[in-house]
This record gives C-alpha cells, structure tokens and sequence, in this order.
C-alpha cells in the first residue's frame, strides 16, 4: 500500500479577525518533499519546513499543525516545549533556552517534521499550517497549504550493506548535531544529505563495542568487516587513501570536504545513489565504472574520516556527491531485529530485547532508531 504526501504547497495567509489588513509574515518553504517510509505497523515521515521572517520586526511562531485534507483530522502538531524541540535557527549551535520560538527580520527558522502514519491510513494529501504572532502583539496569522501536490515515489529496496550481526542502527531525529539535523551548503544550495543515514555499529550478544582496549581502532567488533553492495549497480565515485588513527583518542576534526572519509557510491537501478563512508584505507576493491552484484564485497569498514569510533555509515541520496544531494529513504530486504537502545548512551551494555508479541522478522523496512539487528541473507 502506498502512501502519497504531497511535495509541495501553495502558501496562502488569514488572520484571526475577518477583513484585518495584509501585513508581511513568513515565506514558508518545503525544500525536500514529504518522504514516507515503512517503520514496523507505520509510515515514517521526514522533511523540513523553512520558514524565513520577511517583516520588519520579530515574529514568534506559536504552532504549526499537519492535518489530513479529506476531513481536517489532526495528524501531528507542535507548539511549546514540542516546536522548540523541532525547531533550530539557522546561524545558532545552541539549542534554545527560551520558551518562544522567535525569528527576528531576515533570520530563517527551520522545523524538523518528524511524525508516524499507521501503516493502512489512506492519506493523500496534507494541509500545514503555521501559526504566529508579531511583536506588536497583533492577531496571530495563519498559512495554509491547500493545494497538495502527489508524490507516488517509493523509496529504495535494497539488500543489506553487512552481514550478520549483531548491528545497531543508530540514528535519531531528535539529536541536535545527529545526521537528520546537518545542513551542508554547496554550490549555492543547502542540502541535508543525512536524512535517513544510518550508521552501523556492531556488537556482540552481550552489547558490548570492543573486544579489547576500547580507545585501540581495530580493536572494535565490525572494524575491517566487508562491506556489500546493496542492488546490482555501476560504482559512481570512490575514494580512498585517507589516514586513520590508530586510537580513537587521536581522532581530529576534518573539513566538511572530507567528513566521509574513504567512501564507495553506487548507482541504484532507480537512478538514486548509495553511499558507504568512513571505509577502511585501502580496502576499496571497485573502481569508478564497474559492475557490482548484489551481495559484491566493495571495500571494508573503517575509521577515516569524520567518525567518533569504526562504523559503517550509509545513506542513499539524489545526487552522486556525500554533501551536495538530499538523503531519501530506503528499505532494506530483510533483517531480524533483537531489540533496541531507547537510550543511546546505554550502547556497550545488554540491549532492551522485543517485548512478547513484536515481530522479529522485517521484510522491505527502514530499521527504528537504534534497533539492533541481524541480516540474514
């Protein structure tokens, strides 16, 4: 079953009081569309909403509101602790401290849509509305998106980039310097290549990271692991050669330029591409041009590059550049999942394993945030 959102809308603006003079507001903006993808019993949904102050004087946003257009029924909304939550200003790493969201003259604000559909809802098109408020204390405004246009594209199905496991999936849209957060701004366009990226991690049956000291790179559970591609596809960049440390403490910041590392990208058969980063050095076994078959081993994984300890990070994308694409879905074939990390900072120790009743087996799914999991191939 296919769930169609639309891609994008037609702003219109009210007021709260009948007739009330036309005052500048927000150009509201949706970059990237709506992206379902299946979770369990439900769609996934992603996108941002880009709202810049185009007025003179401070706007405060009070709330946006998603609702089903067929018959207005609420599907998520923010306001409050929420909305700030979703929220950040571009410009500001700080997370806001204040109990408003409030976007000063030509400063834009971006809201992180991040919400669940079940799975056998039929909707078809959204309508958005955002609600705010001037600094003169003026009625609040309301934007509506009343013209939905379809969007029926699937997302990727792919086969597995690892074998085994245990492998944690570890991702989160809520983490403010996470993979769903980080703008890059490339040739003139922000993009938000991490949207859907995962990064692997593997463990063993008691959680643990390492089967040695923990601060020594090869010394991880996964560290030199081959990694597979994911369809039948054409290798569309490579790089490799770039150092890795030898300890996790002496790992640097890099340059945005080379935050994937030693990275493979494949061209899917649906014209998308998937990217493997922070390979091992030396390890790419593919050229730009070639041919690989689903389940070909391409490289292995690594430290280079961006990365806080050995993982596989993994994204699919629209473009053929790690920075300059926007990240899409994927589904992945089959997985077995044991469990979940509802905390993070619990990695290393025992897993939360299924409750009595979940199901283990997951056929053409995108993993949960943080379940750990097996491939079977």
């Amino acid at each position: 079953m296919t769930l169609a959102l639309f891609a994008s809308c037609l702003i219109t603006s009210n007021t709260s009081a009948q007739n009330a003079a036309l005052r500048n507001g927000f150009d509201v903006n949706m970059p990237a569309p709506p992206a379902p993808v299946r979770v369990g019993d439900h769609w996934q949904v992603s996108y941002e909403i880009h709202l810049t102050n185009f007025s003179a004087e401070r706007l405060t946003v009070t709330g946006f509101t998603v609702s089903d257009t067929r018959d207005g029924h609420t599907i998520t909304s923010l306001s409050g602790r929420r909305l700030m939550d979703n929220a950040a200003l571009i410009g500001s790493s700080t997370p806001f401290k204040g109990k408003q969201l409030e976007v000063e003259p030509g400063q834009r604000a971006v809201l992180f849509m991040d919400f669940t559909v079940p799975i056998n809802a039929m909707v078809a098109t959204i309508r958005q509305r955002v609600d705010y408020a001037a600094a003169d204390g003026g009625a609040n405004t309301t934007q509506l998106g009343d013209t939905p246009l379809m969007n029926n594209a699937r997302p990727s199905l792919i086969a597995p980039p690892l074998r085994g496991g245990p492998w944690v999936a570890i991702h989160n849209a809520a983490w403010p310097r996470g993979h769903r957060r980080v703008f890059y701004t490339v040739a003139g366009h922000a993009r938000l290549p991490g949207r859907f990226a995962v990064d692997w991690v593997k463990l063993d049956d008691s959680g643990r990271m390492t089967k040695g000291d923990p601060d020594v790179a090869d010394q991880a559970y996964g560290y030199g692991d081959d990694v597979l591609a994911v369809a039948d596809a054409t290798v569309a960049a490579v790089h490799d050669g770039m150092d890795e440390p030898v300890r996790i403490s002496q790992r640097t910041t890099h340059r945005p330029a080379d935050d994937a590392g030693n990275y493979v990208a494949l061209k899917l058969p649906d014209g998308r591409f998937a990217f493997y980063e922070h390979l091992k050095k030396g390890s790419v076994k593919v050229a730009v041009g070639d041919r690989v078959a689903t389940g070909d081993v391409i490289g292995s994984l690594g430290f280079s590059g961006e990365s806080t300890g050995p993982h596989l990070h993994f994204h699919v994308a629209n473009g053929n550049s790690p920075l300059d694409a926007e990240g899409l879905p994927f589904e992945i074939r089959r997985f077995r999942v044991l469990g979940s990390y509802p905390d993070i900072a619990k990695l290393g120790t025992p897993w939360v394993p299924l409750s009595t009743g979940q199901t283990a087996d997951r056929v053409a799914e995108w993993p949960d945030a943080n379940d750990v999991l097996i491939f079977d191939r």
